[in-house]
This record gives structure tokens, sequence and C-alpha cells, in this order.
């Protein structure tokens, strides 16, 4: 069983028990959030595809914790010009439990 769920701008598939990092939401941690923007459900038989999303399948979801992804550093040059720039990033992610899929 996997659906496919639209959650903060991305889409990802999921599992039940799956953990996944999703941009940052606005939530506590430990708080439950549900998902009904979903875009596939597959419980291993059949396929079913909204158009565009799927009405009575929900996905149930546990907020982990939130953290910071790696640093990426983003460095601009122009030759023999004697310009160089170095900046880095780090984002902002949420990482949830999949509790289940309900249909």
């Amino acid at each position: 069983m996997y659906a496919v769920i639209n959650l903060a701008g991305k889409q990802f598939t999921v599992k039940p028990e799956d953990k996944i990092r999703v941009p940052l939401l606005d939530a506590e941690v430990g708080s439950v959030i549900q998902c009904d923007n979903v875009l596939l459900y597959s419980d291993g038989e059949d396929v079913r595809i909204g158009k565009p999303k799927l009405d009575n399948i929900k996905v149930t979801a546990e907020i982990v914790s939130h953290g910071r992804e790696k640093k990426i550093l983003v460095f601009k040059m122009k030759r023999r010009k004697n310009y160089r720039k170095k900046n880095g990033h780090r984002q902002d992610f949420t990482l949830l439990k999949i509790k289940g899929i309900s249909a």
C-alpha cells in the first residue's frame, strides 16, 4: 500500500511507517497532521489516480522533529575581474513519520 501526496508544495510517495523530510511545517513536535491532498493511491491490487486529487483518502502523519539540512555552498566568480562571492544556505525541514493511509 502506498500513496502519492502533495504536502508543502512538493509531491512525496509514502507508505505506512515511512519517515520523510518535508519543508518546514508550522506545527508542534509530537502533533498529528492529516493530509487529504492525495494524488494517487494503490492498495497492491488496483491503482486509483485523482483528477487532480482523490476524495475519501487521507494520510495521517506524526511530526517527529524539526531540523536543518547540511550546508550547501554557492560560489560565484568572474574570471579576470577579481570578483568572487561565497555564500552558504541551510534549508529547514520537518521530519514526519507516516502513521497510516485510510481509504
